[in-house]
């Protein structure tokens, strides 16, 4: 008999990297924690011994709770964050169940320091075009949705990456480990660092490439993610708000590559509010 306020990892796995999808959040122990330091794509890190702590910032989202093994923590968070107003489901079979799938995870040491309010933080040039809004919609998206993105000019970015323990990405400096490689960009640098070298996302990855390096001939779709991105920072003058109008943008981009590579301009039959 299935548990109440549970959710399978097949379904959670489709919802993950979606806008509307859940908050993960993982309550883990530290000895849990160090066994597999890993973790579900974009997952919060929170203790579960203190949920009236952090509970009220879920206020209004929707949150997977993720423990070790589905059981040991995971159903008195998940109680005491309804409680408190948050429509949370416990992950069946917590990591160890996400592990068994052979679903993608994050491991822990690719990730930079946390802040004291558990975020990540990132810095990168200003005015982005393609790689620098494609990096963060990436990590909000399957990393964590609560990252921090710091625009600077560019002789700036590694004193202010210093200064405030963030992670300079998508820089023209051998010593920066999140950049271009030789032909790959800074996204396929992350796509693979962060385990999540699914086939949508590769996919992506290569419209993102083909953007990026001037190159639209490896993927006809290139060609429209440049030409896109480009508009979008003619439209936005202010770095912040020109990434949350790209958010959207790649949300579409990725749900094109994950589920839509095989439709033609015709009348729909999906219902897209029926699925994720």
């Amino acid at each position: 008999m299935p548990v109440p306020n549970t959710i399978s990892v097949e379904k959670l796995a489709r919802l993950i990297g979606t806008p509307g999808g859940p908050v993960v959040v993982d309550v883990r122990t530290h000895d849990a924690f160090e066994t597999d330091p890993r973790y579900v794509p974009g997952s919060l890190v929170r203790s579960p011994s203190r949920p009236a702590e952090w509970a009220s910032a879920l206020r209004g989202r929707s949150a997977v709770i993720v423990c070790t093994d589905g059981r040991r923590h995971a159903h008195g968070v998940a109680a005491w964050l309804r409680s408190a107003g948050v429509g949370a489901e416990t992950l069946e079979g917590g990591l160890v169940g996400w592990a068994a799938a052979g679903l993608p995870m994050v491991p822990a040491d690719t990730l930079p320091d946390r802040d004291a309010q558990g975020r990540t933080v990132w810095v990168t040039r200003a005015r982005p075009k393609v790689d620098r809004i494609a990096c963060p919609w990436l990590i909000r998206r399957f990393v964590d949705p609560d990252a921090v993105f710091l625009f600077v000019p560019a002789p700036e970015v590694l004193g202010v990456a210093e200064r405030f323990r963030a992670a300079p990405f998508d820089l023209d400096d051998p010593d920066v480990v999140w950049s271009h490689r030789g032909e790959l960009c800074t996204f396929d640098v992350m796509v693979e660092a962060f385990g999540l070298a699914t086939p949508p996302l590769l996919h992506l990855a290569t419209l993102v490439r083909g953007a990026d390096t001037g190159r639209p001939n490896l993927a006809p779709e290139a060609a429209g993610l440049l030409a896109a991105s480009l508009g979008l920072s003619r439209i936005y003058t202010d770095d912040l708000q020109q990434l949350d109008a790209g958010m959207l943008l790649y949300d579409a981009f990725y749900r094109w590559c994950r589920d839509a590579t095989a439709e033609t301009h015709n009348w729909p039959t999906n219902k897209p509010w029926e699925r994720a």
